[in-house]
């Protein structure tokens, strides 16, 4: 049987006195991909927030275990040495910072080839520039996808790595991504609206965030084609 890596264990999350999240259980072992879908507003990106570690977002009741062993007292940095890393949805401006400082800094791999994986991902130009200083969508997805290569996670957290990105850049970072994940037998977390990064990243796992809970596990495509057809509302009825 392979590792479990990523343990949620009836997990409640508050921001702000707000509760987001509430009972969650989920798990990934090496190799799994998850497929996470909800509306906007539903919890997605709260919940893997509070995995990372992000102070906002209160663990109020019950524990997040990275191979074995809780992680609820760990900073966000102290998560990431340990093998967790995540793709933002609106990755963050950090002027004074240039791209290649970033990755240098992060990077996990001790012989890590920054520019031929800058190559892979058309990010070759940007290096010596203010991290995602005046970058397009795209521009920022293929930034923050090379920083998460070098910093050789076994668990990713993708926050819609689709989002704002076009055709062809989703093309291009969803075969990278396949094949990073495959690699060391990583597992993921895969947040998406559309379901394109799916044309791309094969996973068989899905389940749709709804009422703060998770319902519905099944094959994601399957979801994604109820959702379509009854709606979001109609799709959790049925399936509960």
């Amino acid at each position: 049987m392979k590792e479990m890596l990523l343990e949620i264990k009836d997990l409640h999350v508050q921001i702000a006195g707000r509760e987001v999240v509430s009972g969650i259980n989920l798990s990934l072992r090496q190799g799994d991909r998850m497929v996470l879908l909800g509306q906007n507003g539903s919890g997605k990106t709260s919940l893997i927030m509070a995995i990372m570690g992000f102070p906002s977002y209160e663990v109020t009741e019950g524990d997040i275990l990275f191979k074995g062993k809780s992680i609820l007292g760990l900073a966000i940095d102290q998560r990431a040495k340990l093998g967790l890393g995540i793709l933002f949805q609106r990755p963050p401006t950090v002027r004074g910072i240039k791209l290649r400082q970033m990755i240098e800094m992060t990077s996990g791999k001790k012989n890590f080839d920054l520019e031929k994986e800058a190559g892979r991902l058309a990010m070759t130009e940007f290096l010596g520039r203010d991290l995602n200083l005046g970058f397009s969508g795209g521009e920022m997805k293929r930034s923050e996808l090379l920083q998460v290569i070098a910093q050789d996670p076994q668990v990713v957290l993708f926050d819609e790595p689709e989002s704002g990105v076009d055709l062809e850049n989703i093309a291009l970072m969803g075969t990278i991504i396949d094949e990073f994940l495959k690699k060391k037998d990583r597992a993921a977390l895969i947040i998406t609206h559309t379901g394109y990064i799916l044309d791309y990243v094969k996973a068989d796992l899905g389940c749709v965030l709804a009422d703060k809970r998770l319902h519905c596990v099944q094959e994601p495509r399957k979801i994604i084609g109820d959702i379509r057809k009854y709606g979001y509302d109609k799709c959790v009825k049925c399936r509960k």
